[in-house]
């Protein structure tokens, strides 16, 4: 099973990549993050049927149509998702990559309330997108400042790790029972 992470921040120091590098040990198979940093903002009008996605729109929908998962760790800002995660689903909303693709969202925040809001809009926009959201495998992950290792950036937070593994444990059941035909689609 292929997974393909997408970071909500670029900081190269962001709490946010500790526990995307700390949930991806968890995984047992291929994995990839997404470069959204480089893709343009989006608009409608480079994105229609004659269109030529530029090569970072190009390969996020190659990343996203070769995974069998995705993975979404984001901060929240504002009360909402961060602008570079949005646009990134606005370059996929029309292409179809994430249609019927289990999905899990973790938000990790400084705050009590572990990035609530933006792991609900990011359900919401996921759902909008047809991808399967697997609840068991979203986690809001709050205090996140001391559960990480400032030198090996990565959590080490014991009950914050159980959850990461749970959650990834989750996600591979969905993707597995997705890539399983049923009985009545065999040969």
């Amino acid at each position: 099973m292929r997974l393909l992470a997408l970071s909500g921040s670029l900081r190269a120091r962001s709490s946010n990549g500790a526990v995307l590098r700390s949930a991806l040990a968890f995984w047992d198979g291929p994995a990839a993050t997404a470069d959204i940093g480089a893709l343009p903002h989006f608009n409608p009008d480079l994105d229609g049927e004659d269109a030529t996605p530029t090569a970072p729109v190009a390969a996020l929908r190659a990343e996203a149509a070769a995974a069998d998962a995705l993975l979404v760790v984001s901060p929240e800002y504002a009360h909402g998702v961060p602008g570079v995660l949005k646009n990134a689903f606005d370059w996929l909303v029309s292409s179809g990559e994430c249609v019927a693709k289990p999905v899990a969202v973790i938000t990790a925040s400084p705050s009590p309330a572990g990035g609530d809001h933006a792991n609900a809009q990011l359900r919401e926009i996921l759902r909008m997108m047809t991808g399967e959201v697997i609840e068991a495998a979203c986690r809001e992950i709050p205090a996140i400042g001391p559960k990480i290792d400032p030198t090996t950036e990565r959590v080490t937070d014991e009950a914050t790790l159980s959850g990461l593994r749970a959650a990834l444990s989750h996600l591979a059941a969905a993707a597995t029972a997705a890539a399983t035909p049923l009985p009545s689609e065999r040969p």
